[in-house]
C-alpha cells in the first residue's frame, strides 16, 4: 500500500500541549534543527495555563512553518491528533508525525520516522526492537508498557512491538481512507487503535528504533482511567476483527 514517491514531502509535525511551557520551545528548536524546512509544526494547545499557547504564538510571528490551534479547554490527546490529521489531510500534506512537546521524544528522530515512509503506511518509533530503549524508567513503568504492548499483540494478532508508542509517522492518503469520525479512543488506546486500523486497512507498518527519555519538567499525563480505557476496548477491537474474517 505505501508509494516510493510520496517519500517525505510537505510534512507536518503535530504536537499536543498541554502545560508545556518549560520543554516546548527546546523542543522546536531541535525539531527544526533536524528536520530545517522539510517539515512544518502544529501546535495544538488546550488552553494551557502556564502561558504555552502565547509563547508558541510568538514563536510563530518569528519563523514559517509554526502553527498554533487553541482550543478552549482539555479535550484530549486523541482528538487534538484527530484535529491534527484533519487540519493536514485539508491543506495537502503528504505526511504526518506524532510528537510529544516534553523532549521524551527526541525531534532529531523526526526524519527517520519519514524516511521509513518510503516504504509503509505508518512508521513507529519503537522502544521495543533492536536499538530501541527506555531511560529513567522505574520498573513498575516499564513492566506496564511492556505488558500492554504484549496485551495488544494477543488480542490483535499483529506483529507490532511498540503499538502504544505515541511518536510515529503516517501517510496522510491512508489517514484520509479511514473513518476517523468514528475514533474515540485516548492515550495509550488511540494508538493501539490507529495502529489497528491501518493494518486491518491492508496499510504497510514499519518500527523504528528510538530511545524514549522520560520527561524531566512538568506532569505525566499518564493515569489509571488510560489504562482502564486500553484494557476494555482492545478486546473489543480484536474479537470484532475475528467475527468480520468469520
Amino acid at each position: 500500500m505505501a508509494s516510493q514517491e510520496e517519500g517525505r514531502a510537505g510534512a507536518l509535525v503535530i504536537v499536543p500541549t498541554y502545560n508545556e511551557i518549560e520543554s516546548i520551545e527546546e523542543a522546536i528548536r531541535r525539531l527544526f534543527d533536524a528536520a530545517g524546512d522539510d517539515v512544518d509544526l502544529l501546535v495544538i494547545d488546550d488552553g494551557s495555563p502556564d502561558g504555552t499557547g502565547p509563547l508558541v504564538e510568538g514563536l510563530a510571528h518569528e519563523r514559517p512553518g509554526i502553527h498554533l490551534l487553541r482550543r478552549s479547554g482539555k479535550l484530549g490527546l486523541g482528538t487534538a491528533y484527530l484535529t491534527g490529521f484533519r487540519w493536514a489531510i485539508e491543506r495537502g500534506y503528504t505526511a504526518v508525525v506524532e510528537m510529544d512537546a516534553d523532549l521524551s521524544h527526541d525531534p532529531a528522530d523526526v526524519p527517520r520516522l519519514l524516511e521509513a515512509l518510503s516504504e509503509a503506511d505508518l512508521s513507529i518509533g519503537s522502544r521495543y526492537v533492536p536499538g530501541g530503549a527506555t531511560r529513567n524508567w522505574g520498573p513498575g513503568r516499564r513492566a506496564l508498557s511492556q505488558l500492554g504492548n504484549l496485551y495488544a499483540r494477543l488480542w490483535l494478532r499483529f506483529g507490532v512491538r511498540d503499538s502504544t508508542s505515541g511518536f510515529r509517522a503516517y501517510r496522510t492518503a491512508v489517514l484520509a481512507g479511514l473513518d476517523l469520525g468514528s475514533v474515540t479512543s485516548e492515550g495509550y488506546a488511540f494508538q493501539i487503535e490507529m495502529t489497528h486500523r491501518v493494518r486491518v486497512a491492508g496499510g504497510e507498518i514499519r518500527e523504528v528504533p528510538i530511545v524514549f527519555v522520560e520527561r524531566e519538567t512538568g506532569a505525566s499525563k499518564m493515569s489509571r482511567r488510560i489504562v482502564l480505557e486500553a484494557l476494555l476496548k482492545v478486546p473489543r477491537w480484536g474479537l470484532g476483527a475475528r467475527r468480520t474474517r468469520a
